[in-house]
């Protein structure tokens, strides 16, 4: 009976792990259904099939594991604007041996856009503001160079802190400044670590506010963006940069 009983449970916990696997998926489905509808109104067909491809597939990834509603939500506001300017795009599209968020492509420049939302995992719990500044470095040092054009996508209740050297030219840009911010990477990020080279050719063409709520997106210049995010930070972070 021990054996039995123990199989049982088993399964009724396996049964239960399938349900709210069914149960989130779905939830993630209407969500991703309730932004189109959103989206849509006064929308050409055509940017409405691609809007609808594009939702379909994080749908799948999502089952796979791979998709997350906040950046999928993001992801699909991007790309309605971006598809009203003329690109052709994808997202969680496989480039180098990396994967980025939203991808377009227009007169045969390509533009990579990483999402960043501003979350803090438990276990930086202590140093939150240290490691949002190396999660936004390594995004632009790793994959500022993949494309001819490369973004940021924030939303807005976020405040980026975007070192000064990623505003100049990779050859203006002094080994002190590379040395000070591979350092900052290195404290996180070891496999593979960020390298100099990286730092030094990596661009940041974009900064751009994707708002969920207004369903709006705002396209900054990364000098721009720096202004504004370092006016608020010094008012009140003492040093800050």
């Amino acid at each position: 009976m021990g054996r039995v009983a123990s199989l049982n449970t088993g399964l009724i916990k396996a049964q239960r792990t399938q349900e709210r696997t069914l149960l989130r998926d779905e939830k993630f489905r209407r969500d991703l259904d309730s932004l189109l509808a959103r989206l849509s109104p006064g929308l050409p067909e055509d940017i409405l099939v691609e809007l609808e491809a594009l939702k379909e597939k994080l749908i799948w990834l999502h089952a796979q594991g791979r998709a997350k509603i906040n950046h999928s939500v993001m992801e699909l506001v991007c790309a309605k604007e971006l598809l009203l300017m003329g690109y052709l795009v994808d997202v969680e599209y496989e480039i180098g041996q990396l994967v980025c968020d939203v991808y377009a492509e227009m007169d045969g420049e390509g533009l990579v856009i990483e999402i960043e939302t501003g979350f803090v995992p438990p276990e930086h719990a202590l140093d939150p503001l240290t490691y949002c500044r190396a999660r936004i470095v390594s995004k632009i040092a790793r994959y500022g160079s993949l494309a001819e054009r490369f973004a940021l996508g924030l939303p807005p209740h976020y405040v980026a802190s975007i070192p000064p050297l990623f505003l100049k030219e990779g050859r203006e840009r002094t080994e002190e400044e590379i040395s000070k911010v591979k350092t900052l990477c290195d404290y996180y990020y070891h496999n593979p670590p960020v390298s100099e080279e990286e730092i030094r050719s990596a661009r940041l063409d974009w900064v751009l506010i994707i708002d969920a709520d207004s369903l709006s997106v705002s396209i900054l210049s990364p000098k721009t963006y720096h202004e504004i995010s370092r006016a608020f930070l010094s008012r009140v972070l003492p040093g800050a940069t």
